[in-house]
């Protein structure tokens, strides 16, 4: 008589869809047999409900693509539209704002073009500001003035210009999805030109 096996019995046992009894039947032993052999291995039936919950989540699924119909691929399709369409104004918004944002840092730069192209202007005029504090003798807002019409200062200003420039022609990229190597080349000449006006 042939060995049972053991192996196929201790799956099923562990299972726990079938009984004991069903499962010794099918084995052709004793469920007494099964038991003590359990027992003796440590057995237990602890897959039961793992294998129901999976069954569950079978049938439901099967159940709701059963039931998939025109009416479901039209509320779909209105969805997807729906939800587009506040995309694309969140999107249309962005591009104005930034577009926005760098006819500001363009107007910025055409002022320190300007006051760049006439330094001597600016020399003169702050010596015609000149009004020293009779108690201290310093002119506090005519150091503030010569500060920021330094070449330091017109340097500090050139690269606060150029990174916020740099930032926002990130951004515009962004909002106008220009990616792919042609793109990216083109960036990051831009970018490497910013760079260079920074550093003066």
């Amino acid at each position: 008589m042939a060995s049972p096996d053991w192996e196929a019995i201790e799956s099923a046992y562990r299972a726990g869809l079938l009984s004991i009894r069903e499962i010794a039947s099918q084995h052709g032993i004793t469920h007494g047999a099964i038991n003590k052999r359990a027992k003796r291995d440590g057995w237990e039936r602890d897959l039961k409900a793992k294998i129901k919950a999976k069954a569950d989540a079978l049938v439901s699924k099967r159940e709701v693509s059963s039931q998939v119909s025109t009416e479901t691929a039209t509320s779909e399709r209105m969805l997807i539209e729906a939800n587009a369409e506040v995309i694309a104004t969140v999107r249309m918004e962005h591009r104005g704002d930034i577009r926005r944002a760098r006819n500001i840092a363009n107007s910025l730069f055409d002022e320190l073009e300007a006051q760049c192209a006439d330094i001597e202007s600016l020399r003169k005029l702050g010596e015609v500001m000149f009004d020293p504090d009779e108690k201290t003798g310093r002119d506090r807002l005519n150091e503030a003035y010569q500060k920021a019409t330094s070449l330091p200062g017109r340097v500090k200003s050139m690269k606060d210009l150029s990174d916020t420039l740099k930032n926002l022609v990130g951004l515009e990229r962004q909002a106008y999805d220009i990616n792919g190597p042609a793109g990216d080349d083109a960036f990051k000449k831009l970018s490497d030109l910013m760079d260079d006006l920074a550093k003066g």
